[in-house]
């Protein structure tokens, strides 16, 4: 420990008594520790105190420091926001983090464009975007974004310029999900009137919008526009509903949030319990690991730079436990932040003791959830790793499993799926694809590209956790042929000794190079149940990338090729319907009733979507399942 006693103690004697963040790296040069300070000589110093003062975690920190970055800002709030970030980037070992490091879910209006676009985001600030939230219930959100686009129809097609290569309207314009400002539909001033709307509706004030729906079906019915008036009733209706459920979130005198706490061994568990307008509205739970020592300040700071670094509205009144001894520093943190003043305080009695009560009361139940579900999640991991150990032969626990599975897009294009597990756990940011280039419908050859490319790579590339790290094993979702391949492949680019099975489907037996026949493994035997979710996982993310490519693009051509379906009639299906999807699971007597749509149309527009060419989710069902590109490969 006397090294870095000494290192931090010299660098220390050279720092301004200013705000600002410090990171401590040890000797090859990973980030142990970000923090941040009010004023970094005296918060860097206190380091250097002597070891039996110091938390045994602390101490061990210390002992490995053998370098000290510093950056100094203009604030203590700048130095939390830098702190907050550095920690979701370089996620250091020593400190307190989030298990689901996720930023909040947030609503942007594009503002910056001609057509703006209003959008779902994570990303905490924006360029030439008006930002609203963040909120914590991302259905919610999703859901709220849907609503206000059947509603206002303003344009869901992603870049800043409306607008598609054919020049014709698309697929959300013909069921009344766009208006169209790619082809002229509506002029640059109606669609900004159209999205200021919205941002009054974000805002929180939905009266001007109810107001003016009503007129517009009061209207429309006296002109006896009885298709325009039912319309507007139904957006009304949707606003209304909207409303109920506002998740704009606005502070008042009354409003507080209240920090319930508990932390275990490894875990702690900050429930967050908002209070507006005297009613308690949906709770917040934070979840952070590496929590081990950590002091109930830490844990608090934590909680609240979370809660609030990204635009949250900090109220009036925060309420935390007792025991807080930087309540002054914190305090006035928060105060900056809101810009008016903000009491922090532990209540002895009344309403809000209550609450705290029982919000400290489900931090505890909702730790004991979470320390018994990771037991168990150990305990059958590592059962798994021990079996397949035994079984394959391997020489150690295969601590990171790798899966590949080679899928056919649209029948004209393959991508291959790479998951990763480690320790028997899904590491769903370090998923990747590989779109495949030679060009050929070959599975073995699509399997043998996506193997040479991801072990091509595990030489050269340092940043990318991904491919940096060489797996334990292998998992090849296919029987003898597709593990030929891949073994052939990886031994072309002479890639270090990792063991390779194959999964066969169906009966799921697994094939071993150099053995003519498979390994069998009980049903419910621990190593081919994580097997078997390691594979369902790989084609989970594939399917999710088959569906985002089955865009709205994609199903109008399906329409487009339909027998005895012109643009009325395909206009008239999609509007009846509202979604392709509903379309594709229509009876033929469903079909039968959409005006205009004569029986035997009908019949053979069922007809038509159940052969080939017709719906994806039978597609889904056989042997290929598509990749999703959540991260793709170069």
């Amino acid at each position: 420990m006397a090294l870095g006693v000494e290192l931090i103690r010299e660098r220390a004697r050279q720092l301004p008594n200013e705000p600002g963040v410090y990171v401590y790296r040890d000797q090859v040069g990973d980030v142990l520790y970000v923090g941040k300070a009010k004023a970094l000589r005296k918060r860097v110093s206190s380091y250097t105190r002597p070891e039996r003062s110091m938390e045994r975690r602390t101490a061990e920190m210390v002992m490995r420091v053998a370098d000290v970055e510093v950056t100094v800002t203009g604030t203590e709030t700048e130095a939390l926001l830098l702190e907050q970030t550095l920690i979701k980037d370089l996620k250091p070992a020593f400190n307190v983090r989030l298990r689901d490091d996720k930023s909040y879910p947030m609503i942007a209006v594009t503002t910056g464009e001609d057509f703006p676009r209003v959008l779902f985001t994570r990303r905490g600030s924006r360029r030439n975007a008006r930002l609203f939230g963040p909120y914590t219930n991302v259905r919610m959100v999703r859901e709220t974004l849907e609503v206000l686009n059947r509603v206002f129809a303003f344009r869901p097609c992603e870049g800043p310029t409306p607008g598609r290569r054919s020049g014709s309207p698309c697929l959300d314009f013909h069921i009344g999900r766009c208006t169209a400002p790619c082809v002229g539909k509506i002029s640059k001033e109606e669609y900004g009137k159209m999205i200021d709307q919205v941002i009054q509706f974000l805002n929180g004030d939905t009266t001007t919008i109810t107001a003016a729906l009503e007129q517009d079906m009061e209207r429309a019915a006296s002109e006896q526009r009885y298709e325009d008036a039912a319309r507007a009733r139904n957006r009304l209706a949707a606003v209304t509903m909207l409303a109920e459920r506002q998740l704009v979130d606005r502070a008042h005198d009354g409003d507080a949030d209240i920090f319930g706490i508990a932390v275990g061994e490894a875990l702690a568990v900050v429930q967050i319990w908002p209070q507006r307008s005297g009613r308690l509205t949906e709770r917040v739970e934070l979840i952070f690991e590496n929590a081990e020592g950590a002091t109930l300040d830490d844990l608090i700071e934590s909680a609240i730079a979370e809660r609030y670094h990204v635009g949250a509205v900090v109220p009036p009144l925060v309420v935390v436990p007792l025991g807080l001894e930087r309540l002054d520093e914190i305090e006035a943190l928060l105060i900056e932040h809101r810009g008016a003043s903000v009491e922090l305080r532990m209540p002895q009695r009344g309403e809000r003791r209550r609450l705290l009560e029982l919000a400290q009361r489900n931090a505890r139940l909702s730790l004991e959830g979470l320390r018994l579900t990771d037991e168990r999640s150990r305990t059958r991991g590592a059962d798994a790793l021990e079996e397949l150990r035994d079984v394959l032969g391997l020489e150690s626990l295969p601590q990171r499993i790798e899966c590949y599975d080679v899928s056919t897009l649209g029948g004209d294009h393959q991508f291959a799926s790479m998951v990763v597990f480690e320790a028997g756990v899904a590491r769903n940011d370090l998923y990747r694809s590989f779109s495949i280039r030679h060009g050929k419908l070959d599975d073995y050859a699509s399997m043998a590209e996506a193997i040479t490319r991801r072990f091509a790579r595990l030489n050269d590339t340092e940043e990318d956790a991904s491919f940096s790290q060489s797996p334990d094993l292998v998992v090849i979702d296919g029987g003898k042929g597709q593990l030929n391949a891949a073994t052939v492949a990886m031994a072309s680019v002479e890639a270090p000794r990792v063991s390779v099975i194959g999964l066969a489907k169906r009966i799921e037996e697994v094939f071993v190079p150099g053995q003519s026949g498979p390994i069998i493994l009980d049903n419910a035997s621990p190593g081919l149940l994580l097997l078997r979710q390691v594979r369902d996982e790989a084609h989970r993310f594939a399917l999710k990338h088959h569906r985002r490519k089955r865009g709205a693009q994609a199903t109008l051509s399906i329409l487009e090729t339909l027998p005895g379906v012109g643009p009325s009639r395909r206009k008239a299906i999609l509007q009846h319907f509202g979604t392709i999807d509903a379309v594709m699971a229509a009876t033929p007597e469903s079909l039968a009733e959409v005006p205009g749509l004569p029986v035997k149309t009908a019949q053979a527009i069922h007809n038509s979507l159940h052969r080939v060419g017709g719906p994806a989710p039978n597609r889904e069902r056989g042997g290929r399942h598509p990749v999703t590109r959540g991260g793709a490969a170069r």
